[in-house]
């Protein structure tokens, strides 16, 4: 059944909807304020308002912030730990790491009290040999007792469970005959894989999330089946594909940074129609500003991330880089005179002071409607009816402009230089300090500020060129929308190369690929392809750092044909030469991990119906307005950017204007509108 895609993704400040109509091929946005404390309720208002009748939706896709936000403010559920008997303060000692560098104390709360980690006695080695059985009368005694302090959700981690999950197998399988709910983690389940830390933490941030996402995803599909929803409502993933609610409520912890990553999907798919592989993205929202770098097409995959110190979660994300300078990130002076901006936030409640809804303190949006490049009687989200000038300037007077002895002008500049340089710094980061030329890629800003700034950026990085997408501020609910179904695994084999038992090999690699064939069946989408894909964590016995080896494997109707020792040795030769330059004569291979992607690729709509019809520039022409560049005011010319015709070259200073975003072209540089919409902004020809 044709119908509407709907896209929605909740951010910080808001909530974004992106409806494609699969008849007609025509793309509808909506940008509503995030609600809350419960995101849901703007979830929904976005879509009501975007669409009347629920039942000719036939996909809904989330890309959620709920479990980020749940971990960054300590918000999770109260829940208790069964390990193995020793290894209960493994959460609190990680690796041995601090918060901070200098000083003799480091403060660190694990999300799990001391008191609800519970050991049980069992050991198993780190070959797989169980040396002894798991007590399981201790299990169900410490469950009870977990169940009797209140705790809503468990993990149960046990020693060197990757190598043999019996007896951890048959520890959850008695907790789970005896807890109220679904909510029992386990952690060779999650992620087999060595590191005992790592593995540890993943587990009981999975437990934390489960109760608060599960609980949040349940209440919408809900509110969707209620409103006559009948299609399918899928969540995105870290790895910047979606998975069905029921995977999202069982494993919560791969929907950590799930929102920012559809916007890299987005941005990735958008850069490639338009000829330019190489790009580096940048989604401001109202919060942060997320930077994320793609390559010939491909986005950056980091096998791990610290939600916060302490918060170590490892699985798949797309890498992305995020700092507190986003439109409502506040502008303060601190006591040795130095501008800071951020990392709090007015967020969309209390919002900018030029809101007038009771924040006094500047934020990086205010700057912008002081110095005339935001419209104050046009302003996006569809709930303001204007924005108070005279009050940004007032604040931007008195927090910033008096303790630097600056006037009001030259204060919301300094704002937005000290903005723009965090914003700077975060796409060096991604790029020359990783290798990367940054005249080679092109910029693409998007979220609801990202525009405002890429000139600034293209100065200051020395960047080629930006790419402003049709729909900037509603990117990342796009992304929703054409991100495929992927489902990731991992599983620890710890072997020497030579004399290595390959068939075991292939015998996890066929799991792994029965399992996400299964997902994919169980879906109710149609995929063009399945694709399957195996990289081995490599190193030389001895090294502590691995190397991604993708491995040729043949799948000939859904069998897998093993790798030979062969083939495994001249992959890694070829992936470690090229990462370091040379081998080591005689060093002895060892395969750490094998890694498995099983991907269903979800048909994509065509760029070019967001393709401009007709217009030209003369009637996208919306007049004039005063704006202040480097000290001096500007006669600037407003277009009506939607209106903007295939081929339309506007030469700066300019502004263009739609509901969702505000694209800044500032003077020496020209914007062009091409096929797709997208206007490239690059340095005018001299």
């Amino acid at each position: 059944m044709k119908g509407n895609m709907i896209g929605v993704d909740v951010g910080g400040t808001f909530t974004d909807i992106f409806v494609l109509d699969e008849e007609t091929g025509t793309a509808r946005v909506a940008k509503v304020p995030t609600s809350r404390p419960d995101q849901s309720a703007g979830f929904l208002e976005g879509i009501g308002a975007s669409v009347d009748d629920l039942s000719n939706v036939s996909v809904v896709v989330h890309g959620t912030t709920a479990g980020t936000n749940a971990l960054l403010e300590r918000k999770g559920a109260r829940i208790g730990v069964i390990t193995t008997m020793g290894l209960r303060d493994v959460l609190e000692m990680r690796r041995r790491d601090r918060p901070r560098t200098w000083g003799l104390r480091g403060n660190f709360d694990p999300v799990v009290a001391r008191s609800l980690r519970l050991e049980v006695p069992e050991r198993t080695l780190a070959d797989g040999t169980i040396r002894q059985p798991v007590d399981l009368d201790a299990v169900r005694a410490q469950a009870q007792q977990l169940r009797d302090e209140g705790c809503e959700a468990v993990a149960v981690l046990f020693a060197n469970a990757y190598a043999n999950p019996e007896n951890e197998r048959r520890a959850v399988e008695t907790v789970r005959g005896m807890w109220p709910n679904a909510h029992v983690s386990c952690s060779s389940e999650i992620l087999p894989e060595i590191r005992e830390f790592e593995r540890f933490s993943t587990t009981a941030l999975n437990a934390y999330l489960q109760p608060e996402v599960s609980g949040y995803l349940s209440r919408l599909e809900q509110a969707l089946k209620s409103g006559g929803f009948a299609g399918e409502f899928m969540i995105v993933q870290s790895n910047g594909g979606v998975m069905d609610v029921a995977t999202a409520a069982r494993l919560p912890i791969r929907t950590a940074l799930s929102g920012p990553a559809a916007g890299v999907i987005a941005a990735g798919y958008i850069a490639q129609a338009a000829g330019f592989p190489d790009v580096i993205t940048g989604d401001m929202g109202g919060t942060s500003f997320d930077v994320s770098l793609i390559a010939g097409g491909d986005s950056m995959l980091s096998p791990q991330t610290s939600i916060d110190f302490g918060m170590v979660v490892r699985t798949p994300m797309i890498e992305i880089t995020t700092i507190g300078a986003g439109g409502g990130s506040i502008a303060w002076v601190d006591k040795g005179g130095l501008l800071n901006i951020g990392p709090e936030s007015a967020g969309s409640t209390p919002g900018p002071v030029a809101y007038g809804m009771g924040n006094t303190r500047p934020t990086v949006t205010d700057a912008n409607v002081v110095l005339g490049r935001i419209d104050p009687d046009n302003p996006i989200g569809g709930k303001l009816e204007k924005l108070d000038v005279e009050a940004a300037r007032q604040a931007i007077a008195e927090h910033v402009g008096a303790p630097l002895n600056l006037d009001p002008l030259h204060a919301a500049e300094a704002i937005l230089r000290v903005a723009n340089s965090r914003m700077a710094g975060a796409l060096r980061l991604v790029s020359i300090e990783r290798g990367f030329d940054p005249k080679r890629f092109a910029f693409m800003p998007f979220g609801g500020g990202g525009a405002l700034h890429a000139g600034a950026m293209l100065d200051d990085v020395g960047l080629a060129r930006a790419i402003v997408p049709r729909y900037p501020g509603v990117t990342s609910a796009m992304g929703c929308v054409i991100a495929d179904m992927r489902q990731d695994f991992v599983q620890t084999v710890n072997a020497m190369v030579d004399g290595m038992d390959t068939s075991m090999l292939g015998t996890h690699m066929q799991s792994h690929v029965d399992d996400g064939m299964a997902m994919l069946d169980a879906a109710q989408t149609r995929f063009e392809s399945r694709d399957i894909g195996f990289t081995l964590d490599m190193a030389y016995l001895g090294q502590t750092h691995t190397v991604s080896v993708p491995l040729e494997v043949t799948v000939t109707d859904g069998k897998v044909a093993a790798p030979t020792v062969d083939d495994i040795k001249a992959a890694f030769d070829a992936a470690y030469l090229a990462t370091y330059g040379r081998l080591l004569e005689n060093g002895t291979r060892r395969v750490m991990n094998l890694r498995s992607a099983v991907t269903g690729k979800r048909p994509r709509f065509d760029l070019e119906t967001l393709t401009p019809e007709g217009g030209s520039v003369e009637a996208a022409f919306n007049g004039m307005r005063p704006v202040y560049f480097a000290g001096e005011w500007h006669d600037t010319r407003l277009y009506k950017r939607l209106e903007l015709p295939v081929g339309a070259k506007i030469p700066g200073p300019a502004i263009l204007e739609q509901p969702d975003t505000t694209v800044l072209i500032e003077p020496g540089l020209t914007g062009r509108v091409d096929e797709y919409g997208n206007t490239i902004i690059e340095r005018a020809q001299t």
